[in-house]
């Protein structure tokens, strides 16, 4: 099975994508752990990836999806995989397309999680992280025992700014102009599946896999 995974930052994608790869045993595949993996064994695309990533430049299209097709190729894809982070444009989505038709091969299942801003807003915004051993904690739904106060460590917990009101907007603003269209593009190849991401992750889990039967 085949899955790509669409959503707001925020939205909850990552934690369906991980719940999905333990159901199924299949590999939760991020663009992040590919370039990390890669530059690790110093492998050759890890090697041309390196040299926009030492620029601070983003990696282009052409060699991610390179690296996001060699992945397949290990032994763990071959029950299929969950691809999380990447297509993140429509140009992308219709090069990852192009590139698994060349081998035969297709998305199985689209899976958009989907969360209103305003949700959004207000869930990273009520974050707090550890700056010493990296625990992460919400002030409605996970709360430390002791207020402002890591467990683990003890710790004052501070707001990462990734989740500062101001950041996370941002972010949301360049996910509407470049990915949302992305929903659309998988309705059209008839492959979309829409769970609301406000419901328990559990919940939200439970309907993804009724929908996969």
């Amino acid at each position: 099975m085949k899955v790509v995974m669409l959503g707001a930052p925020g939205a909850g994608k990552g934690t369906q994508a991980k719940k999905i790869a333990a159901k199924y045993d299949i590999p939760h595949i991020s663009t992040g752990d590919i370039f990390r993996a890669n530059l690790k064994n110093g492998t050759e695309l890890g090697k041309k990836a390196k040299v926009y990533m030492d620029q601070g430049a983003l990696v282009p299209d052409e060699l991610t999806l390179e690296l996001i097709m060699d992945r397949f190729k290990n032994d763990d894809c071959k029950n299929g995989y969950v691809l999380d982070g990447f297509p993140r444009t429509i140009p992308q989505a219709e090069a990852l397309t192009k590139a698994l038709a060349a081998e035969g091969q297709k998305l199985d299942i689209a899976i958009d999680v989907e969360v209103s801003d305003e949700r959004i807003v207000k869930r990273m915004g009520g974050r707090r992280a550890c700056p010493n051993c990296g625990m992460t904690y919400h002030i409605e739904t996970l709360k430390p025992q002791k207020e402002g106060i890591c467990d683990k460590c003890g710790t004052e917990l501070i707001v990462r700014d990734d989740d500062k009101p101001e950041t996370v907007l941002k972010r949301l603003s360049v996910y509407h102009e470049q990915t949302q269209p992305l929903i659309e593009y998988y309705a059209n190849e008839k492959i979309l599946l829409t769970v609301d991401g406000t419901k328990d992750a559990d919940v939200v889990f439970s309907e993804i896999v009724e929908a996969l039967k």
